[in-house]
């Protein structure tokens, strides 16, 4: 097997990498950034063909603006970079007749989360009511993508992304920073211990992935966690972790923001589980740390 990946360097796609390679699938990339594994390129250059392997198993797209942060009131940029480089990266890929396209989505495209309600990928979303320009970006890159296969394009595996843990670095996630609150303070503060997330390893991620490797069709997965946590299990398992108990204080407790995306479609299709639990994530974490 075969696989082309962009943002080959990346958060997820150091963790593909790794994971490919244990597996022995043959991988070719590019990233944005320079590096020495993998050569510089970017998605709308006209040029990005060139670096395709004809007849590749799959072109995993996960390269692009990956957040709201970075496109909050930047839409020229967005949607140049996540819609007009997914476009320009679609034509590439039929031009060197890849077999499949796999592009990284997010649960953020689902709209009026609500506790109660489990998002999956027949729920109806939308479009009115989003505001932002990240999840918009995704929600035009995933309908090309449904046009473009509808008239001759190879099969497309959309992934919509759950909340993605398992930083160590500089860039720390929601979770890690919370983590490091608490190992660090004596008071700490949270908008909403109610507020709730499915999320998901990144090696859960990049298994996830590779499962949906050579599937047919047209398929929208969610590749999430497989409960809701929320804030209050964060702080609850870091203290006793971290043996601390540190003053929490709620600065927005009615503010609640719950997004429970099922993964249900994925265990069934793909036969794939995530493996890394929060409490194992965080202690692992605490160890990195000493």
């Amino acid at each position: 097997m075969h696989i082309f990946i962009t943002g080959a360097k990346g958060f997820i796609g150091n963790e593909l990498v790794l994971q490919c390679q244990k597996q022995r699938i043959q991988v070719s990339g590019v990233d944005f950034k320079p590096s020495s594994d993998f050569p510089q390129a970017d998605i709308r250059s006209k040029n990005i063909a060139e670096f395709i392997p004809e007849g590749v198993d799959a072109v995993i797209h996960l390269a692009g603006l990956s957040n709201d942060t970075m496109c909050k009131n930047k839409g020229y940029d967005c949607f140049d970079m996540n819609v007009l480089g997914t476009l320009n990266l679609m034509e590439a890929t039929a031009q060197k007749k890849a077999r499949q396209f796999i592009f990284a989505s997010t649960e953020w495209v689902y709209d009026n989360c609500a506790a109660k309600e489990q998002k999956n990928e027949e729920s109806v979303i939308n479009i009115a009511n989003h505001t932002s320009e990240y999840a918009l970006s995704k929600l035009v890159g995933e309908a090309n993508l449904r046009q473009k296969y509808q008239n001759g394009f190879c099969p497309v595996t959309i992934l919509r992304f759950g909340i993605v843990c398992g930083t160590t670095g500089e860039k720390k996630s929601a979770v890690e920073s919370l983590f490091l609150s608490i190992k660090e303070k004596d008071e700490v503060s949270v908008g909403s211990l109610k507020t709730g997330r499915c999320f998901i390893h990144v090696s859960d991620i990049a298994s996830g992935i590779i499962k949906s490797i050579g599937l047919n069709g047209f398929n929208i997965i969610n590749l999430a966690g497989d409960k809701l946590i929320t804030l209050k299990d964060i702080v609850e398992i870091s203290k006793k972790i971290l043996n601390k108990n540190p003053k929490i204080t709620e600065t927005n407790p009615d503010n609640i923001s719950v997004r429970n995306i099922s993964n249900k479609k994925a265990k069934e299709m793909l036969g794939w589980f995530p493996e890394i639990t929060m409490e194992t994530w965080l202690q692992n974490l605490n160890s990195f740390l000493k």
